[in-house]
């Protein structure tokens, strides 16, 4: 019987550990205006977009997008609305708040190769 129990324990703990890539890091990185804590999870492409601005970006132009909109809007917190998954995607709807204002905030990231990948930022005034 203890071998089952321990089989079962390395199990929950491989499972528990395979998928360190959530959507929770990128809300952490969101929070806090830290737009390299966002960035470590951007697909080869993001799609951005800002009340000014909307486009496609590589890794790294959406990384400088993401910079430049905190350094101009620096990030007071950030409050979840909704946050969910489907199909293997994840997704969180929320209000970040900066000093120039509130922003409804969607965050979404797809499966791809075993890995949660930031797909889609969309900030919208609130």
């Amino acid at each position: 019987m203890k071998p089952f129990f321990t089989s079962l324990f390395v199990l929950f703990a491989l499972f528990s550990f395979t998928n360190p890539f959530n959507i929770d890091e990128v809300i952490g990185g969101m929070r806090s205006g830290n737009a390299s804590q966002v960035a470590r999870y951007f697909d080869n492409t993001v799609e951005i977009s800002m009340p000014d601005k909307s486009n496609t970006y590589s890794k790294s132009q959406a990384e400088v997008m993401l910079k430049d909109f905190f350094s101009n809007n620096p990030v007071k917190g950030f409050e979840i609305i909704h946050k969910g998954e489907n199909g293997g995607s994840q997704y969180c709807i929320g209000t970040l708040t900066t000093r120039s204002g509130s922003f409804r905030t969607t965050i979404y990231m797809k499966l791809k190769n075993d890995k949660q990948l930031l797909e889609e930022i969309r900030l919208e005034n609130h």
